[in-house]
């Protein structure tokens, strides 16, 4: 009997070995986190002053909805994670800081100038590994392909964004802006960070020579003339439909006066 108790558990055995299993676990967090943050400061070319101005921007123009350390209020989302690429394109079109609370940002004049919106995009990428600005090779349209390019854009972007990418209407007063005189870099910044209503088209859905591709057949779309004469801002068959109706109904109705006038 005295060996058999000798073999049994102690009573703080399991508090024991909770706390060694809570250690493990900490400790492997801190190397994840750590990770992380070096995978974010590795992808980048921010220099610990451009992260000192950031913040100090971010604090007295953002930090009013997305919180003094970008966790996130309810008037706006965590930008812990969201990358360079998404303050850049947010900030770069003058949508953030927002005008007015509305179903979506709207493009205004910047706020920022370009040293202020790099110092931005430092400290959110400081905060967190996320999609960076691109680089200049994957923005070169003279190494684009804009026939690949039309069928990525035709199958993953027209719905919304219209063939000719002119932009259109989607749900609940939500739309799609025009891509027509969009910088090139907003364009691929958009297809990694899925702004707004927009899905996130990352690597694996969508290369980078994909985006490359893409972005040459909207620069083609700009300079592209219309065969066809006036391209009603090539909204599609209802623009053309309703052109049609008003100049036909006009035209049936100035010739109906003609015809009364001339009998009477």
């Amino acid at each position: 009997m005295k060996a058999l108790s000798q073999k049994r558990r102690h009573p703080l055995a399991a508090v024991v070995l909770l706390a060694i299993a809570l250690i493990i676990t900490g400790g492997l967090y801190a190397v994840a986190t750590a990770s992380n943050q070096a995978q974010a400061a590795s992808s980048t070319t921010y220099t610990a002053s451009d992260i000192e101005e950031g913040q100090k921007l971010f604090v007295s123009n953002c930090a009013t909805c997305h919180g003094l350390n970008a966790e996130g209020t309810v008037d706006g989302p965590s930008l812990v994670g969201v990358g360079a690429a998404a303050v850049d394109f947010q900030v770069g079109t003058g949508r953030m800081p927002m005008q007015m609370q509305g179903t979506q940002a709207q493009v205004k004049p910047r706020q920022f100038n370009d040293e202020q919106t790099h110092q931005l995009a430092a400290y959110v990428a400081s905060l967190g590994a996320g999609p960076t600005v691109p680089e200049d090779e994957h923005l070169d349209v003279t190494k684009g392909d804009a026939a690949n390019g039309a069928k990525v854009f035709l199958a993953n972007c027209a719905m919304c964004h219209n063939a000719a990418g002119a932009g259109g209407a989607l749900t609940r007063g939500k739309w799609a802006p025009t891509l027509m005189g969009v910088s090139e870099k907003h364009i691929y910044e958009a297809m990694e960070t899925g702004p707004q209503n927009m899905p996130v088209f990352n690597d694996a859905n969508i290369t980078p020579e994909e985006k490359r591709d893409v972005i040459t057949y909207l620069k083609a779309q700009e300079v592209n003339e219309s065969p066809g004469g006036f391209k009603l801002g090539s909204l599609g068959p209802v623009s053309e439909g309703l052109l049609i109706w008003t100049l036909g109904l006009g035209i049936v109705i100035a010739f109906t006066i003609w015809l009364t006038s001339r009998s009477a």
